[in-house]
């Protein structure tokens, strides 16, 4: 027997039934419960599938709407870049000009309209060298350029004779001069080009026949209207000027930029507009300024200027340019080419003490350029990526299939991942050419991807006669840079604001889940208006969405006189829909303001 310390006889071996008897009864009891508890949940009723639409719908809140249409003054509205609001922003730097967006009570939930007398665009490629009048009805720049033969007016057309204020002889005799002075833009090796103040596009315009794809910015002005009057022609363009901000574009993307006496004060405010210039042109690649100060001994007399000015002009130029570690690579009569450097020898100099332009510390993001403020500073490439530079990287065409290196900057993103994506596009692009039989004919040139990862969609669409604007989300992964690496162009975005172009300048918009991702963020109804303002009539929209959404978006798009229809996905899954939608023509009945 045992015994407790003070000796007493214990009782534990008397308490050894009742606890065994315990434990019986709680397990018993615990069984009895999960018995209940299973029985209960067989009871309970699968959750149907059009139960959850209607509550997402429900949640949704949408409802059978018709948009009024916008009054006639607002046939050219641009919502960020408005010079109705232009009073309300400084002139300095020409603020005023930048996007400015109006606040959410100030939106118009209107559907603008054409022109009185607008007509389907002309089609590629007579469209580059011809447009209705009606369609951009601006007499002003008739009669300001006609002298430079930048455009004329015979008819009820427009005319492009490919001449400009520097290539009196005509664009191609230009770029031709420009080919000899820098060879790679033969051979494959330059493929991106941004045109800053690009008149009407023509440079641009005659690039796309030598293989090399542009970037065409202007700001929203009054009168000429150069963004309109190029994407009316064809030819890639947005809004935009190199103000207080930078340009929506990531770090080393372009292979080429060029300004033909775009009148930017290069040397002004301390060189800060060519720091952006730096930014975004990839090492080794070429920055080509034809206009004042160059070839100044013979041209200084039509400058309204001096020779010793022009001289002057001409040194702070090359002193800042060599200071941002570029190099006078070719020069001949009125044009001028510089190459950004690749080696680090030059940038190291830049953290040396009283240095300007020093090298930008690590609190910027090289790649951020969303509503991200200009610095004076240098954006110095990364030593680490050693096949990011012009001479590194493939020529075209085969830089458009090759992972870039720097898709190892994004987060998931692989050489493995790249190649599955690019093979899915296919296949998908594949089963959108059957669903959407337009879609490589002369009917579809402008195309938008609205919310591209890789530029997968652009790159299964490469043999066809049309160019693809690739936006990435302002708020998703910074995948942009890929996209440029592949030698295709686009721009950052926020769909919960206006984009960056005049209404009726693209004859496609596709969509892939963007919905699902953004629609916490960005209301339906007002995406969609937005889609509606940018869209050509008769042009089309693909959306790839979950099926409720699709529904939801379907219901929207017919009051805003769409026609669409759902279709399903190359797999024929049921919760995965594709809406094939096509904007109607119609013309405006209202005339007064809303």
């Amino acid at each position: 027997m045992m015994k407790h310390k003070d000796g007493k006889p214990g009782t534990q071996g008397t308490r050894i039934v009742p606890m065994t008897i315990l434990f019986v009864l709680l397990c018993g009891f615990s069984f009895y419960l999960g018995g209940i508890f299973c029985s209960e949940k067989n009871k309970i009723e699968p959750v149907k599938v059009e139960d959850v639409k209607k509550a997402v719908q429900s949640s949704l809140h949408v409802k059978p709407v018709t948009f009024a249409e916008c009054s006639s003054d607002y046939q050219d509205y641009t919502p960020c870049t408005d010079p109705r609001r232009w009073r309300k922003y400084g002139v300095h730097r020409l603020t005023f000009m930048e996007r400015h967006c109006p606040s959410v009570f100030e939106r118009k939930e209107c559907l603008v309209p054409p022109p009185d007398g607008y007509k389907l665009p002309i089609r590629w490629p007579n469209s580059r060298d011809e447009c209705w009048y009606r369609n951009v009805p601006y007499d002003w720049i008739n009669k300001q350029k006609s002298n430079q033969n930048w455009l004329r007016k015979e008819g009820d057309k427009f005319f492009f004779p490919g001449g400009g204020t520097m290539f009196p002889r005509g664009v191609s005799a230009y770029v031709d001069l420009m080919q000899d002075l820098i060879p790679e833009m033969k051979d494959g090796t330059v493929r991106t080009a941004i045109d800053t103040g690009c008149g009407v596009a023509s440079w641009g315009g005659d690039l796309l026949d030598r293989g090399i794809l542009t970037v065409s910015l202007a700001p929203r002005d009054n009168h000429e209207a150069q963004v309109q009057f190029a994407l009316e022609r064809g030819i890639p363009a947005i809004l935009g000027i190199i103000s207080t901000q930078r340009l929506p574009f990531p770090s080393n993307s372009f292979d080429m930029a060029h300004c033909s006496r775009c009148l930017i004060p290069w040397t002004e405010f301390g060189g800060i507009y060519l720091l952006e210039i730096h930014r975004i042109l990839r090492p080794g690649g070429f920055w080509v300024l034809s206009g004042p100060p160059v070839n100044y001994e013979n041209h200084w007399r039509g400058w309204n200027t001096t020779i010793e000015e022009q001289k002057s002009d001409y040194e702070k130029l090359q002193e800042l340019l060599t200071s941002l570690c570029f190099k006078l690579y070719n020069k001949k009569d009125d044009i001028a080419v510089w190459q950004k450097q690749s080696d680090s020898s030059c940038y190291n100099k830049l953290s040396e003490p009283d240095t300007y332009p020093a090298k930008c510390d690590d609190s910027l993001e090289p790649d951020s350029g969303w509503y991200t403020p200009l610095r004076s500073c240098v954006v110095v490439p990364d030593p680490k990526l050693k096949k990011s530079a012009l001479k590194a990287i493939p020529r075209w065409p085969e830089r458009l299939h090759v992972a870039p290196e720097r898709i190892s900057d994004v987060h998931g993103g692989s050489a493995s991942a790249f190649k599955r994506d690019d093979r899915n596009w296919r296949v998908r692009m594949k089963h959108y050419k059957k669903l959407l039989p337009a879609i490589g004919t002369d009917k579809i040139r402008n195309v938008m991807d609205m919310n591209t990862v890789y530029g997968g969609f652009a790159a299964a669409t490469i043999e066809y006669p049309l160019w693809v604007m690739n936006v990435v989300s302002s708020y998703a992964a910074n995948t942009l840079p890929v996209v440029y690496d592949r030698g295709l162009i686009g721009t950052f975005h926020d769909w919960c604001e206006a984009f960056s172009t005049y209404p009726r300048t693209y004859d496609l918009l596709h969509l892939d889940g963007f919905f699902t991702a953004e629609s916490h963020r960005c209301e339906m109804k007002y995406v969609l208006l937005e889609m509606d303002r940018i869209l050509r009539p008769n042009g089309y929209a693909i959306v790839r969405e979950s099926s409720y959404l699709v529904d939801a978006v379907a219901a929207i798009a017919k009051g805003m006189r769409w026609g669409c229809r759902k279709e399903d996905t190359e797999y024929g899954i049921e919760k995965e829909k594709i809406l094939i939608c096509q904007k109607k023509l119609w013309y405006s009945s209202n005339r007064t303001s809303r």
